[in-house]
């Protein structure tokens, strides 16, 4: 029998990554009947301001909607939130000091599971968005593990088109292209010497399969279930 933690989803970041998050909640909870579940509450926005644009100097800051999703959820009995954007993590600090709820770091955790389970890992290579690498937000929690990023141009023309392209993951196409400039992309990094892949953001995990690359790939968001904070 579970606790009765009410978990809150701050969705729509995106709409898929967020019906996966809560499939993984689903999945990862030990249960014998419908009852055993966790009550989960989301609040999909899909209209909150992109994130990689807002750290890119290039758009809206996403804060203001992300928090009111979160008043929202805390009205409604929330005791733990959760945020399936893994770019959004860059302004978790700031979104966390307006709401009275714990607000799950997903990187954080990421590093606790790394230091659990991986404690000879020296190097990780991190598929994500732009605004993500550009702002250093995996270097600022992997304390003492080096991350490595594609080169510019694979960032772009690889990564970036592989999540927002035409035929990219926002636009709902999980198959072939995105997945091939993925896999490409995260073996390049291997060859640099990366022990690990990371998920970067929380599309990667829809398109990129662990049987695609040679070294063990991690979303970020998985480490919350390793790491026992639902279970």
């Amino acid at each position: 029998m579970n606790d009765d933690k009410v978990i809150g989803i701050i969705g729509g970041m995106g709409p898929e990554a967020t019906a996966s998050l809560f499939t993984k909640i689903i999945k990862g909870t030990k249960v014998e009947k419908d009852q055993d579940h966790h009550r989960v509450v989301i609040d999909s926005n899909p209209k909150i301001p992109d994130r990689t644009a807002a750290i890119l100097g290039r758009g809206q800051s996403p804060v203001s909607a992300i928090v009111a999703g979160g008043k929202n959820l805390e009205k409604i009995g929330a005791n733990l939130l959760l945020l399936p954007c893994i770019t959004s993590h860059y302004f978790i600090e700031e979104i966390q000091s307006h709401l009275s709820v714990p607000v799950i770091n997903a990187i954080e955790e990421l590093y606790k599971y790394i230091v659990n389970n991986n404690p000879n890992v020296s190097k990780i290579g991190v598929l994500a968005t732009s605004g993500t690498i550009k702002s250093g937000l995996f270097n600022k929690y992997l304390l003492n593990i080096e991350v490595l990023t594609p080169d510019d141009e694979a960032q772009e023309k690889q990564v970036m088109e592989a999540i927002y392209g035409k035929n990219g993951i926002k636009s709902g196409n999980t198959g072939k292209e995105p997945s091939q400039l993925l896999q490409k992309t995260a073996e390049n990094l291997i060859d640099s010497g990366a022990d690990l892949i990371i998920a970067g953001c929380t599309e990667i995990g829809l398109a990129l399969k662990q049987e695609q690359i040679s070294k063990p790939l991690i979303d970020p968001i998985d480490c919350i279930f390793y790491n026992g904070i639902i279970k």
